[in-house]
C-alpha cells in the first residue's frame, strides 16, 4: 500500500483533518501539535480525537505524523531556550497519547556557534530527559539542510545523536527529499549510495518516514527552499524511483510543497500514478 498525505491545518480539529485528507485522496496527513511560531496548543477533545480514529480505521491510515513548532531549539546557547524547548516536547509527546502508536518530528536545532559536539550532547540530554519506556510515540529526528548551525544535515550528525540516546527503540529519523538534496546527497543520480551510506551510517530501521520535497536550489546548496514536485532540481523521474524504492515504498510520504488544498490533491495523484505497485 502506498501511503501519501501532505501538511495540514489543526485550526478545526482532528476529524476535520481527517477528512481533509481523505478528500484530496490521501491515506495519512501531517500536522502542527500547536502554533508552529509559538507555543499555545489547544485543547484536545476526546470527541474530535474519536472522529480522527474512526477515519484512519475506515480509510486504513497506517499513521500519523506530528511536527513539532518551528520556534524549538534543544541545542540553544540560551538556557532558557533549552528549558522551552523541553517543556514544549514533553508536553507534546503526553498530547500524541491521545492518538497513540504514531509519529512526532522534530529539526534537531542549531548550535548558533557553540559547536556541533556541544549541539549534539544538548539534544540527546534533551531527549534523554523527555522520553518514556511508557509513550506509544516514536520521535523522528529530522535530516536538515545545513543552513547556518543547523545540526542534522549529515547523517553522521543524527548517528551520534541516536547514539547518545539511552531510549533508541523509541527514536527514528524522517528523511525530507528537498532537505539532503540541498545538504549535498545525491537523491537524483545515486539514489541507491545514498541509502547505503544511510544504512551504514544509521542503519535504515531508524528511517520512519519521507518529507517528499523538491528543491528551488542545485545539489549542495544548504538552501532549504521547498519547489512542488517536479518544478525543482529532483525531478518527477527521481521521485518515481524514489516512492519505488524497495527500502523506501513501504514508507509514509508527506508533501510539504508550497501548495493549497487543491495543488496538494493534484500531486497526490501524480504520485499515486507513478507508485508501480498500484498501476
Amino acid at each position: 500500500m502506498f501511503t501519501i498525505g501532505c501538511h495540514l491545518s489543526t485550526s478545526k480539529g482532528y476529524t476535520h483533518m481527517g477528512k481533509e485528507a481523505v478528500s484530496i485522496g490521501g491515506n495519512t496527513f501531517q500536522f502542527f501539535t500547536r502554533n508552529p511560531r509559538g507555543s499555545k496548543a489547544k485543547d484536545i477533545k476526546q470527541s474530535d480525537v474519536d472522529g480522527l480514529l474512526g477515519i484512519m480505521a475506515e480509510h486504513d491510515f497506517p499513521v500519523i505524523l506530528a511536527h513539532a513548532p518551528y520556534t524549538l531549539n534543544p541545542c540553544s546557547d540560551k538556557p532558557e531556550t533549552r528549558e522551552f524547548a523541553w517543556q514544549v516536547m514533553a508536553d507534546d509527546l503526553q498530547r500524541m497519547e491521545y492518538t497513540p502508536h504514531n509519529l512526532y518530528n522534530f529539526h534537531p536545532g542549531s548550535h548558533v556557534g557553540q559547536g556541533v559536539e556541544t549541539g549534539i550532547g544538548q539534544i540527546a540530554d534533551l531527549l534523554n530527559g523527555i522520553l518514556t519506556k511508557e509513550q506509544t510515540t516514536t520521535v523522528l529526528l529530522e535530516t536538515m539542510a545545513g543552513k547556518g548551525t543547523e545540526i542534522g544535515s549529515t547523517f553522521a550528525e543524527l548517528a551520534q545523536i541516536l547514539e547518545k540516546v539511552n531510549l533508541q527503540e523509541k527514536m527514528g529519523v524522517c528523511l525530507d527529499t528537498c532537505h539532503i538534496h540541498d545538504g549535498g546527497y545525491d537523491i537524483v543520480n545515486d539514489l541507491d549510495g545514498v541509502l547505503e551510506e544511510f544504512d551504514h551510517v544509521i542503519g535504515l530501521k531508524y528511517l520512519k518516514a519521507i518529507h517528499i520535497n523538491d528543491s528551488m536550489n542545485p545539489l549542495g546548496s544548504h538552501k532549504d527552499r521547498h519547489a512542488k514536485i517536479g518544478e525543482g532540481y529532483i525531478g518527477t523521474e527521481a521521485f518515481a524511483r524514489i516512492i519505488n524504492h524497495p527500502a523506501l515504498c513501504h514508507l509514509p510520504f508527506f508533501l510539504e510543497t508550497p501548495n493549497e488544498l487543491d495543488g496538494y490533491q493534484a500531486e497526490i495523484a501524480l504520485l499515486r500514478g507513478l507508485y508501480q505497485q498500484e498501476g
